[in-house]
């Protein structure tokens, strides 16, 4: 009888349900906990990357790797370069991801289109959309044109004050189509009633839309904050292609970029291990900051 107790504490009342999450647990330890523990083994020793079969010395340097990583100039500016995205694509996404899906909530013309048009974006390939967007902002582009005088010398994407801002730009206008979506959801929860009472109260629609809209999604709003924090975090594509791997002079760089070209160009994991164990402390300290905001 006490082995049988012993056995229900520890699979639970419902031990079905265990074994029905256990392949997702196993896809979680193969591909996020392993290899995050790894990396973080790495960025304590001196490794680097053999033949299959070979066995070296992978000694323990300490902090060794994050002293390197923390006195490079060039990642210290990718940080930087990361913290102007996320200053701008947030609030950018989630400002106009919540306005448009209101818009897109009710019953206006060509709903539906609407609704595709702006997803199309985020399931395009980014190779294919990164032409269009390098035919819009280059020295002879559209924008540039339109411009006139007014645009920038040199262009954007060359630019090393504009360089970052486009790409956060272009990262915001390719994603809303999900947060939308997201958005989208959420307000199928919030009450009609809620927007009938403040109508009788004399609300405009831009009160109801503060007092009613803004707080009955206000979890939607946590998790697309959430969301976007990560995605921009992993900035790595855009970078890449828009600018030529980060350029100019780095002012374009991201985290995940120099991990790319220190771990795999290079050939110094270990270095990269320490900057994407860095990577996610800053991302885990901004999202349990943007958590305690939240609360208030």
């Amino acid at each position: 009888m006490s082995r049988r107790r012993a056995a229900a504490g520890l699979l639970g009342r419902q031990p079905v349900g265990l074994l029905l999450s256990a392949p997702y647990a196993v896809f979680i330890v193969a591909v996020f906990a392993y290899p995050l523990g790894l990396a973080v083994w790495m960025s304590f020793h001196k490794y680097i990357f053999t033949a299959p079969g070979v066995s070296v010395p992978r000694p323990f340097v300490g902090l060794d790797n994050y002293s390197a990583v923390l006195g490079d100039p060039a990642v210290r500016l990718a940080f930087l370069n990361i913290l102007i995205f996320l200053v701008i694509n947030v609030p950018l996404t989630v400002g106009l991801a919540l306005a448009l899906a209101t818009a897109l909530n009710a019953a206006i013309p060509f709903r539906t289109f609407f609704r595709v048009s702006y997803y199309v974006p985020y399931v395009t390939a980014s190779v294919a959309v990164v032409g269009v967007w390098l035919f819009l902002f280059s020295s002879g582009g559209l924008v540039n044109h339109a411009l006139g005088a007014a645009a920038p010398e040199p262009s954007w994407l060359i630019n090393g004050r504009w360089a970052m801002p486009s790409i956060a730009i272009y990262v915001t206008w390719k994603q809303l189509g999900f947060f939308i979506l997201l958005y989208l959801a959420a307000l199928q929860n919030v009450s009609k009633e809620l927007y009938e009472a403040a109508a009788v109260d004399g609300a405009s629609k831009w009160r109801s839309f503060l007092a009613v809209t803004v707080p009955g999604v206000r979890p939607a709003t946590t998790l697309v904050t959430l969301l976007a924090i990560i995605t921009g975090a992993n900035l790595f594509t855009e970078p890449y292609l828009l600018t030529n791997g980060g350029g100019p002079s780095g002012r374009s760089a991201s985290p995940v970029l120099l991990m790319y070209q220190r771990g795999v160009e290079q050939g110094h994991p270990d270095v990269a291990a320490a900057i994407g164990v860095l990577l996610v402390v800053g991302v885990l300290l901004i999202a349990g900051l943007q958590r305690l905001l939240d609360r208030d």
